[in-house]
């Protein structure tokens, strides 16, 4: 970052000869010599005067030196600087937030990470929530992103096969109505309150899901299912607007105002927890060590 002449020139300005320089640079005094030889002649200067003595500073050279201590002083600082922010870097957790990916759920276990670890630092990432986006973000976890909330589920391995997953809970699968459809008042919802109803299941090859549709076609036939592709906001809105019922889960009980989310007497559950990258960084390793420490001391990671 400097150059080795200024340091050189520092280190025989303190001395006071080129002996004592090359011994405190660890080089050899013609290696020395030759080095201030060759800035006096890029500088046009005479930066010291030889004697049988030793070596005085010219007024250029005693000038030089007081403004060589401080830019070395400040040339010291500034990698300092850059090494705290390099290190600060290391311990950043970059969380994309969607609708569909909310961080409440993540930050809420915060402060049992932080006392454990005060060095990592969250930074939150919004994203669209499509379904190019999806991969893209899956794919190259690490990049822009580090950390993804989200559920894993074995039937779609071809979306989740390039991230890694550190599960925190088994979520419960809900049913969301509108705030005035008539099962809004209800507290907790029987399969037979949903005859008649339009219910939106996720498409097929997802596993759990998959397992309730198969339930609810053999032995609740008067469930009429749909299939959608894709959790974002359009299957949100289209609930509302056509009084339908969605499967969804707590996390997304925030999506949308005007829906609400309700547990129902079936026993389906899916994994939710974090997705990240099969080479995570420093920090990514930290957090998921915290997280186990956390879970070991019994504490749970349930928010």
């Amino acid at each position: 970052m400097i150059s080795s002449a200024l340091v050189t020139f520092a280190a025989v300005a303190r001395a006071g000869s080129f002996n004592k320089a090359a011994e405190e640079l660890k080089i050899s005094p013609p290696a020395v010599q030759k080095q201030i030889n060759l800035l006096e002649g890029q500088l046009g200067l005479r930066l010291f005067i030889r004697t049988h003595r030793g070596l005085r500073l010219t007024e250029a050279g005693a000038s030089l030196e007081r403004d060589a201590s401080r830019l070395l002083d400040y040339a010291q600082e500034a990698v300092a600087r850059a090494r705290l922010a390099e290190e600060q870097r290391e311990y950043l957790l970059r969380l994309g937030t969607s609708p569909m990916t909310p961080s409440q759920f993540l930050l809420k276990l915060w402060p049992k990470v932080h006392q454990l670890n005060p060095k990592l630092q969250v930074q939150l990432v919004p994203f669209e929530n499509t379904p190019e986006n999806a991969v893209h973000i899956l794919e190259n976890l690490g990049q822009d992103i580090d950390l993804v909330a989200g559920y894993s589920d074995q039937g779609q391995q071809a979306l989740y096969s390039k991230t890694r997953f550190r599960q925190l809970t088994w979520e419960p699968l809900r049913c969301a109505v509108a705030s005035t459809h008539p099962l809004a008042a209800k507290k907790r919802l029987t399969l037979e309150a949903l005859y008649g109803q339009r219910l939106y299941v996720l498409r097929r090859n997802s596993t759990v899901f998959d397992d309730l549709r198969r339930e609810l076609t053999e032995h609740h036939p008067a469930i009429e299912l749909v299939d959608f592709p894709f959790y974002d906001m359009k299957i949100f809105n289209r609930c509302v607007a056509e009084q339908a019922v969605l499967v969804t889960i707590d996390p997304w009980s925030s999506v949308h105002p005007l829906l609400k989310t309700l547990p129902v007497d079936w026993d389906y559950t899916i994994p939710y927890g974090i997705l990240y990258s099969p080479r995570p960084s420093k920090g990514v390793r930290e957090f998921l060590e915290a997280l186990d420490q956390i879970e070991e001391a019994g504490n749970g990671l349930q928010p």
